[in-house]
């Protein structure tokens, strides 16, 4: 990482990576994306398919999207953030159509417990056993909805109350700890990042989702989860899926012991 990408990422507990992409890398993932998405259930590959909104396995549907988990924009970081000892759990797509409900506030320590992510500093390097990279395929603009966080939450000495943000109501006039759906509430930022970037979370950070209101534009982005090779959990990727990889995401999917180094690394 550099300097500022590390001050920044410390300080506000995401980070933002412009122009990741060129504008051909991106042109030939919309379109492998775009596939997928218009590609019936019963045509798709094996192992392939939709949870909901969710592209299962999108990383693995075309050579140029398999690439992104360790595309030179942002391998530097997942290297830093794994202590140089990387795996990559998931690679799922999400498309926001227009009308999709956003996710309130939320971060591993809420739902699962303060043992449950670790974000460090050692030796003037940071360190994440949860983090997910969001390559983003579609220009997101403000007002637009999609991603928001709350800044320097990774770090909190606290617990976020429950009583917190919980005086916004839905549409159906119902309080939601957490649920975002109209004003964004104070210090809560909405991440509206272009095509082509790609926006590094840790789990720790408070983060949600608001409703996508564009009525002609879809939000795609892949979620590329990372942990420590020495930590399993996370989705996972079947035996049909891996075998179309090449060697390296092979292995970058592959658990390990601490002390091992693998030929990626």
């Amino acid at each position: 990482m550099t300097p500022e990408q590390r001050y920044m990422f410390d300080l506000t507990g995401y980070l933002l990576v412009d122009n990741v992409l060129s504008p051909n890398e991106l042109k030939t993932c919309q379109d492998a994306t775009q596939r997928y998405i218009n590609t019936p259930d019963e045509d798709l590959p094996a192992g392939f398919g939709r949870d909901g909104i969710r592209h299962l396995h999108a990383f693995a549907f075309d050579e140029c999207l398999a690439k992104l988990p360790m595309h030179p924009g942002i391998w530097p970081i997942v290297m830093e953030l794994t202590n140089d000892k990387p795996r990559l759990c998931s690679g799922t797509m999400t498309a926001d159509e227009p009308g999709r409900e956003g996710g309130g506030l939320h971060c591993a320590r809420d739902d699962f417990g303060w043992e449950a992510t670790r974000y460090e500093v050692r030796e003037g390097r940071i360190y994440s056993n949860d983090f997910v990279v969001f390559p983003y395929l579609d220009d997101v603009y403000p007002g637009d909805g999609g991603l928001i966080v709350l800044p320097g939450s990774h770090k909190s000495n606290f617990d976020r109350p429950r009583t917190l943000f919980a005086d916004v109501v839905d549409g159906h006039g119902r309080a939601h700890p957490g649920a975002v759906t109209g004003e964004l509430p104070p210090a809560v930022v909405n991440v509206t990042p272009k095509a082509g970037d790609m926006v590094v979370m840790p789990e720790s950070v408070t983060h949600g989702i608001l409703p996508w209101k564009p009525k002609d534009r879809i939000r795609r982005i892949l979620q590329l989860r990372f942990r420590p090779q020495h930590q399993s959990g996370g989705i996972g990727v079947p035996e049909e899926i891996a075998k179309r990889l090449t060697p390296e995401i092979q292995e970058l999917l592959e658990t390990a012991h601490y002390t091992h180094v693998k030929e990626i690394a």
